[in-house]
């Protein structure tokens, strides 16, 4: 696996290309971490509806089942890719909390 942080100027396209790539239902959990809080839980393998970022409101958000995860001001993205595809994303918000979304199987990558 290879994880590279993603340049703020591909982070709208690379999440639409992601999202729009999404054939059926993937699973996902998303665990918050930062110093204050620890790592918390905050879903546990829900459906997964596809991830955007807004450039005007400068917001991530992750849509799965029950629940819509906002990230107000990231200010680093990660991603974790392999052969096969996407892993996981983590975003790095501007209070330094770490938003982390790990996908029960890889998310398929759009062709180059």
């Amino acid at each position: 696996m290879a994880t590279r942080e993603l340049p703020k100027s591909e982070w709208q396209s690379y999440f639409d290309k992601i999202s729009k790539q999404l054939k059926t239902t993937a699973q996902a959990e998303i665990e918050v971490a930062s110093m204050n809080l620890g790592d918390q839980i905050e879903a546990e393998w829900v459906a997964f509806y596809g991830i955007t970022y807004d450039p005007k409101d400068d917001l991530v958000e992750f849509v799965l089942e029950g629940l819509d995860h906002l990230i107000k001001q990231p200010s680093r993205i990660f991603v974790d890719e392999n052969d096969d595809g996407l892993c996981s994303v983590e975003i790095v918000d501007s209070e330094e909390i770490k938003h982390i979304a790990r996908f029960k199987e890889v998310l398929k990558l759009p062709a180059a």
